[in-house]
């Protein structure tokens, strides 16, 4: 196996395990408390059950068409991220082999969910006085971070030829 996609899998498995593992903890130690204030004003940790995509969208959707649609784009998202850094491995960065890691593992951590809970696990919940950000988890984190960054990269640090 080459050095590109080493670092793929390497960098996909880790966050799909962070993923899996820290929503497990939260479910374990948050369902019997409910919120622990861990920065009092700024950031708690609270287990929220998200049932449709992002931020909630189309939570309030018929179960069936909310299935349909999240867990058929995740599963597109996340074949579609491996296939594509597998194959374009020789010509992507070593950076743009990160975001698109970051990107798949994210995937596949909500996709679990998905399939197998019936809800993505989000627990982490940031807020300043009345602003208050929906809360996510690991695998929305890196996503962020991975279509963040690729775009970034893409704009101001790929070569053009």
């Amino acid at each position: 196996m080459d050095r590109k996609f080493s670092i793929f899998l390497i960098i996909f498995i880790s966050v799909v395990f962070l993923d899996l593992i820290t929503k497990e903890i939260a479910v374990r130690f948050l369902s019997s408390v409910g919120r622990i204030s861990v920065i009092p004003g700024f950031f708690d940790l609270t287990l929220v059950w998200n049932r449709g995509a992002a931020f909630g969208i189309l939570g309030e959707a018929p179960e069936i068409i909310r299935k349909l649609v999240l867990i058929g784009a995740s599963s597109i998202a996340a074949i579609v991220t491996v296939i594509y850094s597998y194959k374009k491995r020789f010509s992507l960065s070593y950076w743009e082999i990160v975001f698109l890691a970051l990107i798949a593992g994210g995937a596949v951590g909500n996709l679990y969910d998905r399939i197998f809970i019936g809800a993505v696990r989000d627990f982490l919940d940031f807020y300043i006085k009345n602003y208050h950000w929906p809360a996510f988890n690991i695998a929305d984190s890196a996503i962020s971070i991975g279509i963040f960054g690729f775009i970034i990269y893409e704009i101001f640090f790929r070569k053009k030829s």
